[in-house]
């Protein structure tokens, strides 16, 4: 991946106060408890104006007057159990229940009409009302069924009112109501469709709206959107906790500031994505953090316009890739310790029968009877060196012949007991420090021969790195690991995990780099060989080995290993 740099000046972005966001006006029909909360305040007061028109004609028709009574009297008890049934028990109102609510009001506004006088002047036109009420409540065949009854109550109605036979004009009338009664059932109907579709749509964006939440929430990779007028428009958890941002403080503010002080890189594919349009497709970058953390990131980007605005959009999504290139880093490793390993066994081979040779005869010479006091010395000098080159060969040997053969159920916990007891015994052990280990029975399958030698170097190497104090402590755990705490890229499927953490004055970072590389010693006189060799130890188990080490805060050996083998790879 290609990595970006920063060239050219600063975008000069334009500056303007933040926009108050506009409401969003939806357009739709009320639900039914709405529409049938409507319909009673209605007819209540329908009932109540009918109530004042029949006493105004108390006096002409006591008997008319006294049954429009009766009747509005029936609309209150209907109207109220209604409400209690819907608003107070909130219990959906079935077909029979819309029926009989039809009902009072169709028979509600028959009654208003005949107090009207003939036709009912415009008071006729409250049929429309409740019929259109009533097909956005109704199904199809329903609510035609309530706009024919409202047709042949009005009828009805004009017949008994009139003493005469109706003439064609009133019988005109009558069909063009009944038509239009039809078409506002039909068309409520089709409203009523047309709102359970965005009804369904709108249910369905807010489940596509809260699955991209979710995800956005909980994936790894962080995601941050700036508008074309640099300021922050979108930032999930992890780019918050990554670029070490509040999203909730910067929300719909510049933040372009802030994103070239956390990361160059980002901020620039940013810039140029606003500036001119242009997508990063990989990249690489680093990411400084207010507590002085920098990690390596890889980014992309992408651009999209909207037509309110005169710059684009840029959503940049990046991931910490500390791990990726840790385990890069370890392959490149371990193909180095093979062919060291393997130049390194051929190497003592050649060298350790002629060093034999070389012993033996300077052993004889120095047991001469004509051999002086100097040749006898100078003798034995060669011998003690010779023995010394004989022990490095050795080692030599056995970095070149790690390999995981004897699989066995190994207890790691028992293991690393047994390791810190040998480390104690060993000579050049350190007075002083302690040695503690954590952990319970945690069961694996690998080579035990393997595995004790590599807990031994660890604890080894903690002890004596306190040799300048000659005081510490070494903390070995021996434990099963989550998978959220394994690092990225590698794949255990039932995972061990062992720890050997130190006080001691940890590792210089020129010298962490080259750590596991063979000859390479931070102590005086050492071979250089015991961490190349937990290495090749740890990848002959197809395990890693990491190290998290800083000058003055101590030092930690984190191995993670399989706990079950395929036997496929003992053969």
């Amino acid at each position: 991946m290609a990595e970006l740099t920063q060239t050219g000046s600063p975008l000069p972005l334009p500056v303007s106060r933040p926009s108050i966001p506009s409401r969003t006006v939806r357009f739709g029909l009320p639900d039914q408890r709405t529409l049938l909360t409507w319909l009673f305040v209605g007819r209540v007061a329908l009932a109540v104006a009918t109530l004042i028109r029949a006493a105004l004609v108390w006096t002409q028709t006591p008997d008319v007057s006294f049954i429009v009574s009766i009747g509005v009297l029936f609309a209150f008890l209907i109207t109220a159990y209604g409400a209690y049934h819907t608003l107070i028990r909130s219990i959906d109102a079935g077909i029979g229940f819309l029926y009989v609510q039809s009902l009072a009001d169709l028979g509600l506004v028959t009654l208003l009409v005949h107090l009207s006088g003939p036709h009912g002047g415009g008071v006729a036109a409250l049929y429309v009302l409740v019929i259109a009420a009533y097909a956005l409540l109704l199904p199809l065949r329903a609510g035609i069924l309530t706009a024919l009854m409202a047709s042949g109550l009005y009828l009805g109605e004009a017949i008994l009112a009139r003493s005469a036979v109706p003439d064609a004009g009133f019988w005109g009338q009558v069909t063009v109501f009944s038509f239009v009664f039809v078409v506002v059932a039909f068309l409520g109907q089709r409203l009523r469709a047309a709102a359970a579709e965005q009804s369904e749509l709108a249910t369905e964006l807010r489940r596509v709206r809260l699955e991209a939440d979710e995800i956005l929430k909980n994936i790894r990779s962080g995601v941050i959107t700036v508008d074309g007028q640099g300021r922050l428009a979108f930032i999930n958890p992890t780019a918050e906790r990554l670029l070490d941002l509040s999203g909730q403080g910067l929300m719909g503010r510049p933040v372009l500031d802030q994103l070239e002080a956390r990361s160059r890189e980002l901020w620039h594919a940013i810039v140029e994505g606003i500036r001119k349009g242009r997508r990063v497709n990989r990249a690489e970058g680093s990411v400084l953090r207010s507590n002085g953390k920098q990690f390596p990131i890889g980014l992309s980007t992408t651009t999209f316009a909207r037509e309110s605005e005169l710059q684009p959009s840029v959503t940049a999504i990046f991931t910490d890739i500390s791990d990726l290139q840790q385990m890069q880093e370890l392959h490149l490793r371990a193909e180095r310790l093979e062919a060291v390993a393997a130049l390194s066994a051929s190497l003592a081979h050649e060298i350790r029968n002629p060093l034999a040779s070389i012993r033996s005869s300077v052993e004889q010479l120095g047991r001469s009877p004509h051999a002086d006091a100097d040749e006898r010395f100078l003798g034995q000098l060669v011998i003690r060196e010779s023995d010394r080159l004989t022990r490095l060969l050795n080692e030599f040997l056995d970095f070149s012949r790690v390999r995981a053969t004897n699989f066995k159920a190994v207890n790691l916990y028992t293991l690393a007991v047994d390791a810190v007891r040998l480390v104690r015994e060993h000579p050049e052990c350190v007075e002083g420090v302690e040695v503690q280990v954590i952990g319970e029975r945690t069961i694996l399958d690998a080579d035990e021969d393997l595995i004790h030698r590599v807990v031994s170097n660890l604890v080894l190497n903690a002890v004596q790195a306190m040799g300048e104090k000659g005081k510490g402590r070494v903390v070995v755990t021996v434990d099963t690991p989550s998978p959220n705490e394994l690092p990225n890229g590698s794949e255990f499927e039932q995972p061990v995990r062992l720890r050997v953490q130190d006080n001691g004055p940890g590792i210089e970072p020129e010298l962490r780099e080259r750590l596991f590389q063979p000859f390479v010693s931070g102590r005086p006189g050492g071979s250089g060989l015991g961490l190349a060799i937990v290495q090749r130890a740890v990848e002959a188990h197809r395990g890693l080995v990491l190290v998290d080490s800083a000058p003055d805060q101590g030092t930690t050996f984190t191995i993670y290993l399989h706990s079950k083998w395929p036997s496929e790879d003992t053969e």
